[in-house]
């Protein structure tokens, strides 16, 4: 299966938000024609109205992937109209999260091929990240199209096991209200050290982008980083000494947040 594949038989998309329609935007701008799409979404945007795909049309009778995309809570009303593409060669691919590979098999079929995806937000504006892991229905070919697509809003990472699901949902998944918190709380601490709000803001802002993007570009290590920008008896340093504190600096209170979040995550799979 490829792209051409699936030009010819065609891409159901199931929901259609900010994370659907990122994707959907890569996928047109690569040259995937709009005609070999078809979306249902109970609330079309203006925007996706102007792509010219097939919008809550009819279902073509074997498309080669149906994107999952729908709120976790709207699947049960989503998926019985679905039913009929279960254990064939159409591809179900979701980034639904908190519902599991068994889940859909239940729905559509033992035979169905399922691949699970978890995304994050920053795939809105092309900066996202997602881990993908397939059933035993899932070739290497259709797992390689389903990075391809995803590859529209960002990178993308194979995992070996779905386990380890549950981790990725702690740190990609959800780590994205992490940061956006640190930015709240650093710009909070600045306004107490005499800034005003919008100023202080700003720096908060601009100085975890630019700190992420160079993480992400550097030869160094994020270690390597942290310790080229603290002098010795300097500002830095003080600060870090909170910061790294093994009872109630971040160590402490990161690996109990994940914690949190990755054993939430259990839980919702379990239902």
């Amino acid at each position: 299966m490829n792209m051409d594949d699936l030009a010819r038989r065609g891409l159901v998309l199931l929901g259609c938000g900010k994370m659907g329609s990122a994707m959907l935007a890569g996928w047109l701008a690569s040259g995937l024609p709009a005609a070999s799409v078809w979306v249902n979404d109970p609330h079309p945007s203006d925007w996706l109205q102007g792509q010219g795909v097939n919008l809550n049309a009819e279902l073509p009778a074997d498309p080669a992937i149906v994107l999952i995309a729908v709120k976790p809570q709207m699947m049960a009303g989503a998926l019985p109209s679905l039913q009929a593409l279960g254990n064939g060669a159409t591809v179900f691919l979701s980034v639904a999260a908190g519902i599991g590979i068994a889940t859909y098999e239940e729905l559509l079929g033992s035979g169905t091929p399922i691949i699970r995806a978890m995304p994050n937000t920053p795939a809105a504006v092309g900066r996202g990240i997602t881990a993908i892991i397939g059933n035993s229905k899932v070739g290497e070919d259709a797992l390689g199209l389903a990075e391809e697509l995803l590859s529209a809003v960002g990178q993308v990472v194979r995992l070996e096991d779905e386990s380890q699901m549950d981790g990725v949902t702690a740190v990609s998944g959800s780590g994205p209200a992490y940061v956006f918190h640190l930015i709240e709380t650093l710009a909070k601490a600045g306004e107490a050290q005499g800034l005003s709000p919008e100023l202080s803001m700003q720096l908060a802002k601009a100085t975890v982008a630019g700190a992420g993007v160079l993480a992400e570009e550097a030869d160094d290590t994020p270690t390597q980083l942290r310790i080229n920008v603290t002098s010795p008896n300097g500002t830095t340093q003080a600060a870090l000494e909170v910061l790294m504190n093994e009872d109630d600096g971040f160590p402490s209170l990161l690996d109990r947040a994940v914690a949190a979040a990755a054993n939430r995550s259990k839980e919702l799979s379990r239902g």
